[in-house]
């Protein structure tokens, strides 16, 4: 019996106060459950960052709650938040965020580390995630001399290395040709298939025909759910507007 590890309850999300406010999310509910992967789709500002934000800890609710793995994140202080970030949850950034001074297996490596893993340990595990993605070659190679698409595939192996039982992802395969991002969507797939769960943020549809199923924003709402990402644009078009 699958059980979820994601779940959010009536989650809204506001930025600002008064005539400034920003209503990122509004009530969204969602639950994600072991082995399966969810694409997130919907226009530009509709969401979907703030809800994987929310959802991997990294923003709390305004109201409503998040948990992994039934740990309340809204519950957590910044220690123990960070240390489930760490332990529960991989992170694929737009913008990377790999740090400059370290080589590719010390990025991919660092979140073991800090979870006290031995550096010789965690290095071993990041060389072996590097090489599922096909990078063992850049190992030993700073951010500064990789190529953007090799830089998302580091920041990818960092977010899949260890155990993690949830995989978020915003756009990973944004800076990406056509064959390596179908390779990238194949490990998260996989990653899935053995028993993680993914929240996968996407524009593409072909992206999203990887997921098993796709969560449609419009101005932080849940607009629709459906389990045959065929034709995601169609039901964006056909939403009613809030």
């Amino acid at each position: 019996m699958t059980v979820p590890v994601l779940v959010l309850e009536d989650v809204s999300r506001t930025h600002g106060t008064g005539d400034n406010a920003v209503h990122a999310l509004r009530g969204v509910s969602l639950e994600v459950m072991e082995g399966e992967l969810v694409a997130v789709m919907g226009p530009s500002g509709s969401g979907k960052s703030t809800l994987l934000n929310v959802a991997g800890g990294l923003d709390r609710p305004t109201s409503g709650r998040a948990t992994v793995d039934g740990v309340d994140l809204g519950s957590l202080g910044a220690k123990e938040l960070a240390r489930v970030r760490r332990r529960r949850i991989g992170f694929v950034f737009q913008d990377y965020n790999l740090i400059p001074s370290l080589t590719a297996a010390e990025n991919v490596g660092l979140p073991l580390e800090l979870d006290g893993m031995r550096p010789r340990t965690a290095r071993r595990n990041a060389r072996h995630a590097l090489d599922v993605l096909g990078l063992a070659d850049l190992a030993d190679r700073y951010p500064d001399a990789m190529s953007g698409g090799q830089q998302q595939r580091v920041a990818i192996a960092r977010a899949l290395v260890g155990t993690r039982r949830l995989v978020m992802a915003d756009e990973p395969t944004g800076a990406l040709d056509t064959t390596t991002g179908e390779e990238v969507l194949r490990v998260l797939r996989k990653r899935c298939d053995d028993g993680a769960s993914g929240l996968l943020v996407t524009h593409e549809a072909r992206h999203a025909a990887w997921a098993d199923r796709v969560v449609f924003l419009r101005d932080g709402v849940v607009v629709d759910t459906t389990g045959s990402p065929r034709e995601p644009e169609d039901l964006l078009d056909e939403a009613p507007a809030r």
